[in-house]
Parts: structure tokens; sequence; C-alpha cells
């Protein structure tokens, strides 16, 4: 199984490598640029007209690759998270597509409705699939939760990590690289955990050489943006990994970068409104805060890694610290 893994995550990053100079210039071609907002920090406008939606690239990689060798055989486990990278990526793509021609995407509002509603079938069908009717807790084991709240509270995480990644996708290879970490982090989970995931582990494992082919491009100076075709595509179906898994809990600490962000979004604007415009950091969401306080784009994402890196370690150690305490 092991080198299945090794196999699949060198042919997804050698496809998007192959692949990309040839895209990004169709992207050019296109007229898929990216579009700066001005109230960002000022040294982001050199980015302007950068190509975008490079996460249609990725999601196509991957589900191009797991049908050929995994399908029909290889679909235990992976018809939910599959669906949702493929449905929440059309919704991004549609979003890239609109802000490159109009400067204005999908509104907020007809976004999360689209995530929301996918969101809801897909807990649905998880839950009906596995018959669910337990969430793991660490060092508790399986706690009863109804049918009737498991599937609001699993389509809650699928559009939260969807926005979450999103929302940490504002600096060059800022969300690829952690999404990577928190993918690498599942992927030994699907595997450890009792009785094992492989299905589920060569997904997270051709996700993450998509990832890291994608970054081959996407590293400062980007040559090319995910765009909201893979931040909001990939968000989604890690929150479906974590809960066909039985780690749900576990990912707001794997994640941890994603809920920082999203965290700091919140009080920003909250804080904004409740004091009459005063604002708690510099700029939100946080990566932009240490920007404007002087650290570099570089500095700043790699900072991100290494925090991302030991979010992902922690939670693995706590998922098997756990299988250990109630073996």
């Amino acid at each position: 199984m092991t080198l299945e893994l090794i196999q699949g995550l060198l042919l997804a990053f050698a496809l998007v490598v192959i692949l990309m100079p040839p895209y990004i210039r169709l992207l050019r071609h296109l007229g898929y640029a990216k579009q700066i907002r001005e109230e960002g920090p000022q040294s982001h406008m050199i980015k302007w007209g950068t190509p975008t939606m490079g996460g249609l690239l990725i999601i196509s990689v991957v589900l191009g690759i797991f049908l050929l060798l995994r399908w029909p055989e290889g679909q235990g486990g992976s018809i939910a998270p599959l669906a949702t990278l493929a449905l929440v990526g059309l919704l991004g793509a549609v979003d890239d597509y609109l802000n490159a021609r109009t400067g204005e995407g999908i509104r907020a509002r007809q976004k999360l409705l689209w995530q929301s509603v996918v969101a809801v079938f897909v807990a649905w069908q998880i839950q009906s699939t596995y018959e669910l009717t337990q969430i793991r807790v660490p060092f508790v084991g399986d706690v009863f939760i109804d049918p009737i709240i498991y599937v609001p509270f699993a389509a809650f995480a699928i559009v939260a990590a969807s926005n979450g990644v999103n929302i940490t996708d504002g600096l060059d290879g800022l969300a690829g690289g952690t999404l990577a970490f928190a993918f690498v982090s599942f992927m030994i989970i699907a595997l450890l955990n009792v009785p094992a995931q492989p299905n589920t582990a060569f997904l997270c494992a051709l996700i993450i050489g998509a990832l890291l082919g994608f970054l081959w491009f996407n590293v400062h100076p980007a040559q090319v943006f995910m765009g909201d075709s893979g931040s909001l595509s990939l968000g989604a179906p890690l929150a479906v990994i974590a809960l066909i898994t039985g780690q749900i809990l576990v990912l707001p600490i794997i994640g941890l970068i994603f809920v920082v962000e999203t965290t700091s979004g919140i009080i920003q604007i909250g804080w904004f409104r409740l004091s009459g415009g005063k604002r708690v950091f510099r700029m939100a969401p946080l990566h932009h805060h240490f920007e404007l306080g002087g650290w570099d784009e570089e500095k700043t994402t790699m900072r991100f890694w290494i925090v991302g890196s030991l979010a992902g370690l922690l939670g693995v150690t706590l998922f098997m610290a756990s299988i250990n305490a109630l073996a």
C-alpha cells in the first residue's frame, strides 16, 4: 500500500508540473487574471494580472488519476470526498470565471447557499452510507449523536473548512502548503485507522502530489494562483475525509491555520462593528496583519507553514495516543 501511495503522489505531482506551463499560457490567452483588492496591502498590486483558476488543474488531475486507477473497485470511502471536490470545484471555477470577466465573482450569499446545499447532501450521504450515529471523541471514545443532529453538524464542518481555506489563500504558497500538511496528516490517519482506509489514503496522496506540483509554480513570486476553484474545493473534502475517518474533532487542530485565519476575520469584523470603527488587527485575515507589521511575504508564508506542519503532527499524535488509550 505504501508503494501505491508514493506512486500516486509522484504521478499527480508529475502531471501537474508537466501540464501547468501550457495551462498557464491558456489562462493568459483567455484573460483569466487575478483582480487585486485595492484595500489590500499595496505590495500585492504587483500581482495584478497573474493567471488564476490553477485549482481547476489540481482537481482535474486528482479526479482523472483516481477514476482511472481506482474506479470502480476502489470507490469505497471515496465517493463523498470526490463528489465534494467536483461540486465545490465547479462553484469555485464559475466564481473565478466571473471574477476574471467582470471583476466581481458570485455574491457571498449565493456562494454560501451552493456550499450549504452540497454540504448537506454530502453529510446525508456519509451518514446514510456509514450509518453513523456516533462522534469519536479523543480519549473518550464514540459518543452517540442523533442523525438529525449529525447531518447539520457535518454540513457545518464542510462549509467551515471550505471557507477557512479560501480565507487563508491570500499569499503565494500559503494555502497550498498548509493544505498539503493537513492532507499528509489525514493520509497517515487513514492508514493507521481501525479499520484502515486505503482508498481514502490514496486520495489524500493524490491531492498532496497535485498540491506540491502546483506549489512549484505558486511559491513567491507566483506564476499562477489557485483561485476559488482550488481554495474552496480543497477545503471541503478535507472536512469530508475527517468525517469518514471519524476524526472530525481533530480537524481543528490539524487545520489550525485555517481556524486562526477565519477567527481573525470574525474578530476583526465583530469588533469593528461593536466599537464603531476600531480594529484589533492591522488587517484581517491574520497573514495580512503580520505583513503590515513588517514580515515579508516569504517569511509570513514559511512561518505559517511551520505552524501548520506542527499542528498536523500534533493532530496525528493526538489520534494515535487516543487509539492506544482506548485499545
